[in-house]
């Protein structure tokens, strides 16, 4: 009976871990309606999530080393998926020291949607703690 209390008090509350992240996950969904950036493939999310780590980190990330990453899909599929992804505006490939190889880099506009998020998620915590 105790716990069951105690679950009722912290679910009126509506401020569980979980109900941060589902609010968060309300609040990115309504960038999704604004315009902006044309949407991704869960693939194409999942490398845009690659090259942001490697630009947090300030590592360079040359299109060989992202055909390097078997767990990203066949050297075919993803140099379609980067071609896609230029073209939509979330990437820009910048020239090297050697004209042969490309870096791969966010766009500004893919950080903006960066800096969005994050907004969303702080929102997401404040209004818990309301």
């Amino acid at each position: 009976m105790f716990l069951a209390t105690a679950y009722n008090r912290v679910m009126e509350k509506n401020n569980r871990p979980a109900d941060i992240y589902v609010r968060f996950l309300q609040l990115a969904n309504a960038l999704r309606g604004l315009p902006s950036l044309p949407s991704l493939d869960p693939l194409e999310d999942r490398i845009l999530a690659f090259v942001a780590r490697a630009g947090q980190a300030k590592e360079r990330l040359s299109v060989r080393d992202m055909m390097a990453q078997s767990e990203l899909g066949s050297p075919a599929m993803l140099h379609a998926r980067l071609k896609s992804m230029r073209e939509k505006g979330w990437i820009v490939l910048t020239d090297t020291d050697d004209t042969r190889r490309k870096q791969v880099e966010l766009s500004q506009a893919a950080w903006l949607h960066f800096d969005k998020l994050s907004k969303c998620l702080l929102q997401a915590t404040r209004d818990a703690s309301k």
